[in-house]
């Protein structure tokens, strides 16, 4: 209960930072968010495409409430987040070489989701029911850090209720989304230009490529 109690707590502190600090650092907005994972909250945050609701992929409670959050049925599996290939190979019993070969030709130069066979090590309401989990390496500097900081896949899906457009920037998130989630990240709030989602691509166990957006 203690526990409970120290995370809405904190959860108010940081809605309050939302209102009163307007000159945050980045590393202080990392702190922040990393934070409010860690206490299996949910966060809005500036990625390699969209604006996106995020959490800690591990924990199943908080991609539960991602899920709420988006009014979405938690069979269309969401995306994660993570910061390099290396981090990638931990949470997928078998990844095929074309797989490899693929991410370091695609990811550098266009965010590319890849959908996996046998994942692992990620909250069970993440993986799909044939047991594949869309994975994608950001190289954008705000996501790629909070990747790297929080050690975990992070949960990415567009900030937006099912069905309704995609927030390409800050000022494009509604009002129930924004007061949805326990942390508001403050970097790339000001910009103001066309972002697109990533492309996906599906590669089975046997080297077999599907090209799905």
């Amino acid at each position: 209960m203690e526990v409970i109690w120290q995370f809405k707590l904190f959860t108010l502190y940081l809605r309050l930072k939302r209102f009163i600090n307007k000159k945050m650092t980045q590393q202080e907005d990392i702190k922040n968010a990393i934070e409010c994972m860690r206490h299996g909250g949910v966060i809005l945050y500036p990625t390699d495409t969209v604006w996106g609701i995020g959490c800690d992929a591990t924990n199943e409670k908080a991609v539960a409430k991602v899920y709420e959050i988006k009014q979405r049925d938690d069979s269309k599996a969401l995306i994660c987040l993570i910061d390099s290939a290396d981090r990638m190979a931990r949470y997928f019993r078998n990844v095929p070489q074309v797989a490899w070969d693929f991410i370091d030709a695609a990811m550098p130069v266009k965010p590319t989701t890849v959908i996996l066979d046998d994942a692992s090590g990620v909250a069970n309401n993440l993986v799909a029911e044939d047991g594949s989990l869309a994975m994608r390496i950001t190289y954008e500097p705000f996501s790629k850090q909070l990747c790297y900081r929080f050690q975990k896949p992070i949960v990415s899906t567009s900030a937006n209720v099912s069905g309704e457009p995609a927030a390409q920037n800050y000022r494009d998130i509604s009002e129930e989304i924004l007061n949805a989630v326990d942390y508001v990240c403050w970097s790339r709030r000001q910009e103001h230009k066309p972002h697109q989602p990533s492309s996906i691509v599906k590669i089975a166990k046997d080297g077999e490529v599907k090209v799905i957006r």
